[in-house]
């Protein structure tokens, strides 16, 4: 008897869930229980295995919780000194130009020691795709306060909150870039349902479909939690950045094929 299914569409190979990528190692993660870095980890490799690409695929990773990504992913890695991903990313892809090429950087690494390498790549229109994990503190390093640490947020180094007198603004890095010419598609996302997860999957294939149009840079942030900087459950911490972090930075698209998402 033939099995019917209300929904066949969702009989498609990248909505299979029940095994695990091969191009993801088969060794345990160095991240923290509830983290979302190994939620990302998962997507961007069956991305890679869905499109068949793997073999030419170079990622750059950086300094940061996700310096070990190479271990993770079963594809080639390079890493880059602390904030200069993008720099190495621009060589690998113009020696390689039929590679795909992506960085995967935090927001310390990203936002902070490497705003102007992030900066005038994505003015160039390099033809790579940036993958932008933003849980606004230094995970790795102690929870120190980052350039996307909210006001009023405690850190390691604001222990009374982020004062915007003493401080400064937060930084949201992604809206900056996407006004320079060279990007081409810029959005932001998160990882913390299955629905989100799902958006989060459609927006890297996206990012890395575009790299065959060679028309600029491919930008996704990534919203996430850091339950152990955060000082909170995971649960707890993902309630909280619904509440906090997304209103300082909403989910959705803001440059698709090179025109701002008004």
């Amino acid at each position: 008897m033939e099995e019917k299914f209300a929904h066949p569409e969702l009989r498609t190979p990248e909505n299979l869930v029940y095994k695990r990528t091969d191009l993801l190692v088969d060794c345990p993660l160095s991240y923290c229980p509830g983290c979302g870095h190994g939620v990302v980890h998962r997507m961007l490799m069956e991305v890679l295995e869905e499109k068949d690409i793997a073999s030419k695929t170079i990622g750059v990773n950086p300094v940061g919780c996700s310096v070990l990504a190479y271990d993770f992913m079963n594809i080639d890695m390079l890493g880059a000194a602390h904030g200069r991903a993008p720099a190495l990313a621009t060589a690998i892809k113009r020696l390689w130009p039929d590679r795909y090429v992506f960085t995967y950087q935090g927001d310390g690494d990203l936002a902070a020691i490497g705003t102007a390498e992030t900066i005038h790549a994505c003015n160039r229109g390099e033809n790579f795709t940036i993958i932008f994990i933003n849980n606004g503190i230094y995970g790795m390093t102690g929870g120190q306060m980052a350039p996307t640490t909210l006001p009023g947020m405690r850190s390691s180094t604001s222990p009374y909150g982020r004062d915007i007198d003493i401080m400064g603004h937060p930084l949201k890095i992604t809206e900056l870039i996407a006004q320079l010419p060279g990007t081409y598609y810029v959005t932001r996302q998160s990882v913390q349902t299955p629905a989100a997860v799902r958006k989060t999957k459609k927006a890297l294939r996206k990012a890395f479909d575009l790299q065959d149009e060679k028309k600029g840079i491919s930008f996704v942030e990534v919203v996430s939690n850091c339950n152990s900087g955060w000082k909170m459950t995971p649960v707890q911490s993902n309630t909280w950045m619904e509440e906090n972090m997304f209103p300082a930075y909403p989910l959705g698209d803001i440059k698709v094929n090179g025109e701002l998402v008004k």
